[in-house]
């Protein structure tokens, strides 16, 4: 049976797409066939290009069904869709389907709001910082932020994913034939760490595994560097 990945949640400009372009890319570098299912009915299906995996026209309810039913008919697949911005039925649906739920939000006191009433209204969800910036001046407002969070669903929120302009490359129309390094870096990353959520199923998250728990251990290992 394959694994259906939803990446969803009702604020829009959070990176849904280019995260799960990112994931499926992260996927296929490690080896994993993965099917990137786009759901915009505004948005062109992309041709297939080069990079290590395919996309799947999942616009209609009946598209989507039928994705899912085939992708669940086949053994070690990986689907990850692409949910809209603010449908609410849609998500709705496509949590009652997904193995693993993803809410990307970034770095702002109105994403945060966002996220948090997904988190309640989708209680197998996982909050997931998207676009997060490095800039240590940022990056230390951006771990108040996420300490801001109710305390209950800091245990949902996963590791950030760091933003990388270059992503932007897996959009383009036609793709690339190859990405630069620090995409291939951040993707492959993005990959691993999500096998490694997967894998610990209804358990609760080891703190380092967490948001804050690793922003926390990064921005020590910066503060050791400095010293």
């Amino acid at each position: 049976m394959s694994t259906i990945i939803c990446i969803i949640g009702a604020k829009g400009g959070t990176g849904k797409t280019t995260l799960s372009h990112m994931l499926c890319y992260g996927l296929g570098l490690i080896g994993k066939r993965a099917v990137c299912v786009m759901t915009d009915d505004c948005r062109e299906l992309p041709p297939h290009g080069s990079l290590p995996y395919v996309f799947g026209d999942g616009r209609s309810a009946q598209a989507r069904a039928r994705i899912i039913s085939t992708l669940r008919e086949r053994e070690g697949w990986f689907g990850v869709i692409d949910g809209g911005a603010n449908r609410i039925e849609t998500d709705s649906a496509l949590y009652q389907a997904a193995d693993l739920v993803l809410l990307p939000f970034r770095d702002s006191q109105e994403d945060l709001r966002v996220v948090c009433r997904d988190l309640q209204r989708l209680p197998r969800a996982f909050a997931l910082p998207a676009q997060w910036p490095s800039n240590p001046w940022q990056y230390k407002a951006a771990l108040r932020l996420l300490e801001s969070m109710p305390a209950e669903l800091q245990h949902r929120t996963l590791a950030p994913v760091f933003a990388v302009s270059s992503s932007k490359l897996l959009l383009q129309t036609p793709q690339p034939v190859s990405m630069p390094t620090p995409v291939n870096k951040v993707c492959r990353a993005f990959a691993q760490y999500t096998l490694q959520v997967l894998a610990h199923g209804a358990e609760p998250l080891r703190t380092s595994h967490t948001a804050i728990g690793a922003s926390r251990r990064l921005e020590s290992l910066v503060a050791a560097r400095e010293t």
